[in-house]
């Protein structure tokens, strides 16, 4: 399969990360991108303040203790600010926020979606894995878990499978190894990085990334891809659901909600321009289909050579 991929980000996305350039202009950005988030939850029934506060009343320094891993070191391009948080992913609140935040984020996918967006996404995800993958995978890994809703989806849609999820924040595994507690569902939770996860060679019959690449620099995302192949059996399948840069909706997205986005996606440039499908070649695979499964979305499915 041949496309035509721009390596270099447009006139308008340049402009704006001009405007990013402007730290006032980035903090009021991503300020007001956060507070279009939490209207929206609770436009749509979320509970978002509420939420966060019974999740802030408990005792979470056990569960942290539990799933941190002390000897990890943390690559460079996850230190900075993501999701307009400035410690990123490293925080209690980004921790507490991830579920509602996407709730609403996914309510918009399609019209009248609402609070539901978001299950009907992971489940076009999951229909378009079962179509390709005819041999149900009996061990999963989910590369950047965070809480582990990705997870928790991959093991309702396999429950026979056992599910292991890798994630870079230990306050991300603290809230899913809770979350999993609650639905009483046996998963492994791994705190390593998605590119070295100190998993054995050829133990899984599919790695899942959810949502996940667009939060990475090109480096980063062509390391998974490898550390990937490598996690696989021989004819074990890679599976990756993300953000479509094809898609006409952020083609004529009006260019101020557009700055509100990449205010809180500091890679999304470098995502926008990756040959994905090159990348998935080089890293060991056959050329991958891909399938959109939403207005914003697609996903990628490939095997192992």
């Amino acid at each position: 399969m041949t496309t035509v991929v721009n390596t270099q980000p447009g006139f308008v996305s340049r402009l704006i990360n001009g405007i990013l350039a402007i730290k006032p202009l980035a903090d009021f950005a991503k300020q007001k991108a956060r507070n279009m988030m939490i209207q929206r939850a609770e436009k749509i029934g979320v509970p978002w303040r509420q939420t966060v506060q019974e999740l802030r009343s408990r005792d979470w320094e056990p569960d942290l203790k539990r799933v941190t891993n002390p000897q990890l070191t943390y690559p460079d391009y996850y230190l900075r600010s993501f999701h307009a948080y400035d410690s990123g992913n490293l925080s209690w609140q980004a921790a507490f926020e991830v579920e509602v935040a996407a709730y609403a984020v996914h309510a918009t996918i399609w019209p009248n979606a609402g609070a539901e967006g978001d299950t009907r996404l992971r489940q076009t995800y999951h229909d378009i894995l079962k179509a390709q993958i005819v041999e149900a995978p009996e061990d999963i890994v989910d590369l950047g878990c965070s809480v582990g809703m990705s997870s928790l989806a991959l093991q309702a849609a396999y429950p026979q499978a056992r599910v292991t999820g890798v994630d870079l924040s230990p306050y991300f595994l603290a809230v899913a190894e809770r979350n999993s507690q609650q639905r009483q569902a046996s998963i492994d939770w791994v705190h390593a990085a998605a590119e070295a996860t100190g998993l054995p060679s050829a133990g899984f019959d599919l790695v899942s990334i959810f949502l996940v690449c667009h939060e990475l620099p090109q480096s980063a995302t062509r390391q998974i891809l490898r550390e990937a192949r490598r996690l696989l059996r021989p004819n074990g399948y890679l599976g990756i659901m993300d953000m479509n840069p094809k898609s006409e909706a952020y083609g004529k997205m009006p260019p101020y909600i557009f700055t509100l986005l990449k205010s809180t996606e500091p890679y999304l440039d470098e995502y926008f321009t990756l040959d994905m499908e090159r990348a998935i070649v080089e890293a060991g695979f056959n050329p991958p289909t891909i399938t959109v499964n939403s207005p914003r979305h697609r996903t990628i499915v490939a095997q192992a050579k």
